[in-house]
């Protein structure tokens, strides 16, 4: 006997799990986080009346957002407390070809990790506005709807988001191709212990964040200035690049960076990324508390 039902429709969750996941990391900034937002987001769908529900990405957007302006306030306390620096979670990829059309609008606009690490300076519902309108292209009219606020008081907090991150922004923008070269100019001098080479890389006012968070030794605050960060990355290299060790070049956020892995494993124990501009590294970030590199695939190995 022929079925003749039609397939059942793809449900709305599943189909955008992957634009919401990238939503709930870009308010974040961890991804432990946003699966706790997703699960959560996923059980309060599977209780809505669903019939009711005019435009469920919609109405999935907005629950996301609420839940993770709930957690934001309990996660900067607990970043408070952190040992260190902390760093948001990075994304890694180790092709850099161009995004589809359906794979931006999933993910969204590329959002470097220097700049999620200033977001971590927002307000939450700065920070909301901001990266569902600047992000995700989102309107004003459904942004006031998921923070219970007006439309005109909505874009007012975008507007002042905009101007606190352009204030807490260390130079930067370079295009890609020369934000690449800067990087593998600093690979180059790093793996050779030039110091000069290193100097030459770096702007004079550069700023090193690291987090190890307590686990692995890394510093508790950042290092500012050429000088202080070239000697620092060579010790690190003398200490911890070992001929069982590589450092490869990879996507970091959307923008050229690096990793550092076990060559027998792959397995990644460091990512960089980089600020750059005029060609000069102004600012690195450099996490390796393995927490936050679990999720990280390892590099392919010969």
């Amino acid at each position: 006997m022929i079925d003749d039902q039609p397939p059942a429709a793809p449900d709305a969750f599943e189909t955008n799990r992957r634009y919401l996941g990238s939503v709930a990391y870009r308010l974040l900034g961890s991804f432990t986080d946003a699966e706790d937002v997703l699960q959560d987001a996923w059980l309060r769908w599977q209780a809505a009346d669903r019939a009711a529900v005019a435009d469920p990405r919609a109405f999935l957007t907005t629950v996301v957002t609420r839940l993770c302006y709930d957690q934001l306030g309990s996660a900067r306390a607990r970043r408070e407390s952190y040992y260190g620096e902390w760093l948001p979670e990075p994304t890694v990829s180790y092709a850099d070809g161009p995004e589809t059309p359906a794979e931006l609008a999933e993910r969204g606009e590329s959002v470097s990790l220097a700049l999620l690490a200033v977001l971590e300076q927002l307000s939450p519902a700065e920070r909301a506005a901001f990266v569902l309108h600047d992000v995700f292209a989102v309107g004003f009219e459904e942004i006031a709807g998921s923070l219970d606020r007006s439309p005109d008081a909505t874009r007012q907090l975008a507007s002042r988001a905009r101007r606190r991150v352009k204030e807490g922004s260390r130079p930067g923008g370079a295009d890609k191709a020369a934000h690449r070269r800067a990087v593998e100019a600093f690979a180059a001098a790093s793996t050779s212990g030039d110091i000069l080479g290193l100097m030459e890389v770096l702007d004079p006012e550069v700023i090193w964040h690291s987090d190890g968070g307590g686990i692995v030794r890394a510093g508790v605050r950042p290092i500012h200035g050429s000088e202080k960060v070239s000697r620092l990355v060579a010790g690190l290299v003398h200490k911890w690049f070992t001929p069982g060790s590589g450092l490869d070049h990879a996507v970091v956020n959307g923008e050229p960076g690096l990793v550092w892995y076990d060559r027998a494993t792959g397995t990644v124990g460091g990512v960089l990324a980089f600020t750059v501009a005029d060609g000069r590294i102004t600012e690195a970030y450099v996490v390796v508390n393995p927490e936050k590199l679990r999720r990280i695939g390892p590099v392919a190995t010969p």
